[in-house]
C-alpha cells in the first residue's frame, strides 16, 4: 500500500495570541497553552494526537511558536514526555503560510507534513486518524489536502470549502473556499450538502507544498528560505534569522497556496472538533450538568441553566440566572449574556486603547 510508504511529520502551528478567550488567555500565554478542556493543555493534547495512528510511520513533531514561549512549550512537551521534537522561534508572525514553509524546509522533502492548529478540540481521534489514511493516497501523488468539518448548523464563524466530484475514497476535489458567510448564505450550502467547514488542518509533502510557494509566492519562499540557512539552533530550538524573516510577506496558507492550486482536496470528516473561538464555542464542548452549566473552579450555582463560570480563584455564586458567561482570571472579571461572547474582541480593543492613552499621559 501506498500509505506504507509514507512518513507524516507533525506540524504544530502555536503562534496565536487567543485574544478572543480573554481574560484566561493573554499574549503572554494564549489559549493553546492552557488547559481549558481538559486537565491537559491545547497544545499537549494536539501534540499526542497522533499517537496510535498505524497506517503511516509517525516522525518527531515540528513546533512553529512564538519565540517568547519557547520556555513554556518545552515545559508542557517533557510533562507529556515528548523528548523528540524541533521548535521554530519566529522572530514575527507572518500568519500560517510563512509559518508552514518553515517546517517543510526543516523536514525531508518526502515528508507529508500533517499541519495542525495547536488550539483546536477532536474528540473523536479514529474518526481522524481514519480521514489521514483516506487522504495519503493523493498525498503520495503530490496532491494538497485539507480537512473539511462535516456542518452541524449554518455557522456563520468558519470558512467554508465547496467540494467538487470524488478523486479519492471519500475524498473530493476543492471547487472553491468560500470565506465566513453571512446566515441566508450558511443556510444555503447547508441545505445544498456539498460544503464542510474550514478547519485549517492540511496534509501535503513537503516538497509539493514549497514548489507551490515558490510558484504563487516566489518572494514568501526567498525569505523563509533566507531565515532558515542562516538559522541559530540550539537543541531542539531554530531561530530563523530576523532580518530576512521580517522581509516575508504575511499571508494565511489558504489565500497564498490552497485558493490558487489545482491539485487540492477535501476529507470531509466528522470527528467532534471545536477550534474553541470563544467562551460560547468552549461552553459547547465542555462538560455540563443536568442545568447546561459548565463549571471550571470554585462555584455554587443555584436555580441556574445554561451558565459558563471560569474562575482561578474566588468563588462564583449564580442564583437564578440564566445564559451567563463569568470569567475570573489573573485578577479580572468578566461578565456577558452567552451567545455574545464574540463581542470579547471590543473588550481587549478597548484594553489597548486605553493603554495608549495610559501611556501618553
Amino acid at each position: 500500500m501506498v500509505s506504507d510508504l509514507m512518513h507524516i511529520v507533525p506540524v504544530i502551528l502555536s503562534g496565536g495570541s487567543g485574544t478572543r478567550l480573554w481574560p484566561v488567555s493573554k499574549p503572554e500565554r494564549p489559549k493553546q497553552l492552557l488547559p481549558l478542556t481538559a486537565d491537559e493543555t491545547m497544545l499537549q493534547l494536539t501534540a499526542v494526537r497522533t499517537q496510535g495512528f498505524g497506517a503511516a510511520s509517525i516522525g518527531r513533531p515540528i513546533l512553529v511558536s512564538n519565540a517568547a514561549h519557547a520556555d513554556i512549550i518545552d515545559e508542557q512537551l517533557q510533562q507529556i514526555n515528548i523528548g523528540d521534537y524541533s521548535v521554530i522561534l519566529e522572530p514575527i508572525g507572518r500568519n500560517t503560510a510563512p509559518a508552514i514553509a518553515l517546517a517543510a524546509l526543516e523536514a525531508q522533502p518526502s515528508d507529508a507534513l500533517l499541519v495542525m492548529p495547536s488550539d483546536h478540540v477532536i474528540d473523536d481521534l479514529p474518526a481522524f486518524h481514519d480521514a489521514i489514511t483516506r487522504a495519503l493516497p493523493l498525498v503520495a501523488q503530490g496532491w494538497l489536502i485539507t480537512f473539511g468539518i462535516e456542518p452541524e448548523g449554518p455557522e456563520t464563524g468558519y470558512g467554508y470549502i465547496q467540494m467538487g466530484q470524488a478523486c479519492g475514497d471519500q475524498v473530493n476535489k476543492v471547487v472553491r473556499f468560500v470565506e465566513k458567510p453571512d446566515v441566508a448564505d450558511a443556510e444555503r450550502m447547508l441545505t445544498e450538502g456539498d460544503h464542510a467547514w474550514n478547519a485549517g488542518i492540511f496534509l501535503f509533502r513537503a516538497d509539493a507544498y514549497l514548489a507551490a510557494l515558490k510558484r504563487h509566492q516566489p518572494g514568501m519562499m526567498a525569505a523563509v528560505r533566507a531565515s532558515m540557512e542562516q538559522a541559530k539552533r540550539d537543541g531542539p530550538r531554530i531561530f530563523p534569522d530576523a532580518t530576512a524573516f521580517h522581509s516575508c510577506p504575511s499571508d494565511s496558507v489558504d489565500y497564498a497556496i490552497m485558493e490558487r492550486e489545482t491539485q487540492v482536496a477535501c476529507v470531509p470528516v466528522a470527528m467532534g472538533w471545536s477550534d474553541v473561538g470563544s467562551w460560547d464555542s468552549l461552553h459547547a464542548v465542555s462538560n455540563r450538568c443536568t442545568d447546561e452549566n459548565a463549571v471550571r473552579g470554585d462555584a455554587l450555582l443555584l436555580g441556574a441553566r445554561n451558565c459558563l463560570v471560569h474562575s482561578d480563584g474566588p468563588r462564583v455564586t449564580l442564583v437564578d440566572v440564566d445564559d451567563l458567561i463569568v470569567v475570573v482570571s489573573q485578577g479580572e472579571i468578566m461578565i456577558l449574556k452567552r451567545g455574545e461572547s464574540q463581542k470579547v474582541r471590543k473588550v481587549t480593543e478597548a484594553l489597548k486603547a486605553l493603554a495608549a492613552v495610559t501611556s501618553s499621559q
